[in-house]
């Protein structure tokens, strides 16, 4: 008869719950504990009971703050006059560069060249010295390293250490004192510090909760380790803010241990949940902050029946990306169109089609007449009608009248 085998012992994880606890109690008083609300609408239209925390809402509006303060108030005095160093071309940035202004620490943030105009200011504006350097991030990293060990400064990784981790755990930590029956939480994930810090508080709470992470399709890379997978990470995301293509080491280990699933949503779902926040819940979120409503809307079956936890981990979204992302919403839904509408060259073709337009009730909203760069005959020429309509079906009616007054008619779509 066999001897059963001695049970393994559990991993010796990063962080612990205590550290999270001690990281929610060391930040509690200087960063916003944001609310946790349940979202009637959303929760009818996914089939869950929907909670959203509102980490839009802090100071810098993404919950990186809350890591970078935990960091920042671990430093010994001596490290306080030598200053802090980032690689970040985001949110990490603009909350370290705040929190340390606040406490008067010197902080230097290299960027990448590449980055926005805007943020660089935004990371100036709360006292930082920006470094533009490199093409990609990871050169921009490469940098900071070096110029941390050339001038001593301290360097403040954006995800793959144990004070960032239990930084971000507080917001765990507070969505379920607010709601201690959540049964699942979906988190984003790029190199993996908030769910980290999340799981790690949650599952020690109560061991039953699932925590289920989210990436982008184009950035698979914690998805793709977890399954011993080779990720192909490239593209242009929305969720920018999680399009990491390399997970952290300390992160890395957490996950494996305590998250139950990461799902991947595409960009479609992507902009569909940005949209959706801001029409339902008014409320502005960046592609990164939306991803968890993303696996809602791009998995329905996974999570319906239950009591969802979602963060909206950042509201940095640039105002002409969203108002692209807000058109495009209303093109997939019939709202806005644009017809293209063969014509014969003879007088009263375009006030016909107008009156069409009218008769449906349809708001014209832009007219591109062309004769010249077509491949139609010289005496074709081609109407490029953008409009207006209540929605689907009263799109549909407006061509269906212009096909039955013999006009040729196509829809021209958006991606």
């Amino acid at each position: 008869m066999s001897q059963s085998q001695p049970a393994k012992a559990p991993p010796v994880l990063p962080i612990s719950r205590a550290d999270v606890e001690r990281a929610a109690a060391a930040i509690g008083g200087n960063i916003v504990q944001t609310p946790c609300l349940r979202s009637e609408t959303l929760s009818a239209l996914t089939g869950a009971d929907v909670w959203l925390k509102f980490e839009n809402l802090q100071f810098t509006a993404a919950y990186k703050e809350r890591g970078a303060l935990n960091k920042l108030l671990s430093l010994t005095e001596e490290e306080r006059q030598r200053g802090v160093i980032a690689a970040s071309a985001g949110n990490h940035a603009q909350g370290l560069a705040y929190h340390a202004k606040r406490l008067g620490i010197p902080a230097t943030i290299v960027m990448p060249r590449f980055t926005p105009i805007v943020k660089v200011q935004q990371t100036e504006g709360h006292g930082a010295h920006v470094v533009l350097h490199g093409e990609k991030f990871e050169e921009a990293s490469d940098h900071a390293h070096m110029l941390a060990a050339k001038r001593g400064f301290v360097f403040v990784h954006p995800f793959d250490d144990p004070l960032v981790m239990a930084g971000q755990g507080s917001v765990g930590l507070e969505m379920l004192a607010a709601v201690p029956e959540l049964d699942t939480l979906v988190i984003p994930i790029g190199g993996g510090g908030l769910i980290s810090g999340i799981a790690t508080y949650a599952k020690a709470v109560n061991p039953a909760i699932e925590v289920i992470g989210v990436q982008a399709e184009l950035y698979p890379s914690m998805h793709a380790l977890m399954n011993g997978q080779d990720a192909i990470c490239d593209g242009d995301t929305l969720a920018e803010g999680i399009a990491v293509k390399t997970p952290g080491v300390l992160t890395a280990q957490v996950v494996r241990a305590l998250v139950d699933d990461i799902v991947l949503v595409g960009e479609r779902d992507l902009e569909h949940a940005v949209s959706l926040l801001l029409t339902i819940e008014k409320t502005v979120v960046e592609g990164a902050g939306a991803a968890g409503l993303a696996a809602l809307l791009a998995h329905p079956r996974r999570f319906r029946g239950c009591k969802v936890g979602l963060v909206l981990c950042g509201g940095n979204i640039d105002t002409r990306l969203l108002a692209n992302v807000l058109l495009r919403e209303l093109a997939r839904a019939g709202r806005l169109a644009r017809l293209r509408i063969r014509l014969k060259d003879r007088p009263g073709q375009l006030f016909e089609v107008a009156r069409i337009f009218d008769q449906q009730q349809v708001n014209i909203l832009e007219v591109y007449h062309q004769r010249v760069f077509t491949n139609l005959p010289a005496k074709g020429l081609i109407a490029d009608i953008e409009c207006e309509t209540r929605d689907r079906d009263h799109l549909d009616r407006l061509v269906e009248a212009l096909r039955a007054a013999a006009y040729d008619v196509r829809m021209i779509e958006t991606g």
